[in-house]
């Protein structure tokens, strides 16, 4: 009786792993709708306080001056006028831009409606520096044909962005595939957020931490994602790797998430 008792334990929390499991992976099975149209912006408050000025700005990856004037509030007519630009098409990936009277750098972000998205995966790069630039680059060189993988970068200050900075990447404002986690079909249905840093033995900043909960958030809101399917990159079964890193803050993270703050 007691050996009878013991493998209907054993068999229900296999049935529960096998669930668990199965649902995570399920991206890569089921079918995914997708109504996608035009992008809606949703404007934050800035970065930052300081006053009007006159800024250089490097154009990144998926950047445009549409999107560019935006985040300044800056008129897209202004922009081109400064920068002696007939066509907005010209701009090109690692070009400088001069911002006349530009407003303290806000956070854009795109959504699109999108029944595709179930996941959200969080990453680190493993790198001291960077932005969505020089990690598109990166990825470039490591074969990724359509260059940077993951749908978001939030830098670290340390090459063209300021601390916390959002950038999103062509293959968010796509809508395409990722290619940040080949298991679990992840690239097909989770959203790629990955921190500049690399926090095996550090913690990301705290305006990085700031902005990563803002993100998160406004994703989860609009695309009805549960705090379950927050998850790390070392979280999706099947993969071998400590990404986001050791020293990532996660409970308190996923608590600031909770709360909202």
């Amino acid at each position: 009786m007691i050996f009878g008792v013991k493998i209907r334990f054993d068999f229900f929390k296999l049935l529960i792993l096998a669930v668990v499991v199965t649902a995570i992976s399920s991206c890569a099975t089921a079918p995914l709708p997708v109504s996608q149209g035009p992008a809606t912006d949703i404007i934050y408050k800035p970065y930052g306080t300081a006053a009007r000025q006159d800024i250089s700005h490097i154009i990144g990856p998926a950047e445009t001056v549409y999107r560019i004037s935006r985040m300044y509030d800056v008129p897209i007519d202004t922009i081109l006028k400064a920068n002696n630009i007939a066509d907005p098409k010209e701009l090109r990936i690692g070009q400088k831009l001069v911002i006349p009277q530009a407003a303290s750098l806000r956070p854009v972000i795109p959504v699109f409606r999108s029944s595709k998205w179930r996941y959200i995966v969080i990453h680190h790069s493993v790198t001291d520096s960077g932005d969505a630039q020089s990690l598109d680059l990166i990825h470039r060189r490591r074969g990724f044909d359509r260059g940077l993988g993951y749908h978001f970068v939030i830098d670290n200050g340390t090459s063209t962005r300021i601390d916390g900075q959002i950038e999103a990447s062509p293959r968010w404002i796509k809508q395409s595939d990722g290619a940040h986690c080949n298991t679990g079909g992840m690239n097909e249905c989770g959203i790629g957020i990955c921190l500049v840093g690399d926090f095996t033995n550090e913690e990301p900043s705290r305006k990085q931490m700031d902005s990563l909960v803002l993100l998160v958030n406004t994703l989860r809101k609009f695309y009805h994602i549960s705090l379950s399917r927050v998850i790390r990159h070392k979280d999706v079964p099947g993969k071998n790797t400590a990404c986001p890193g050791d020293s990532f803050p996660w409970k308190e993270f996923k608590d600031r998430v909770k709360s909202g703050r």
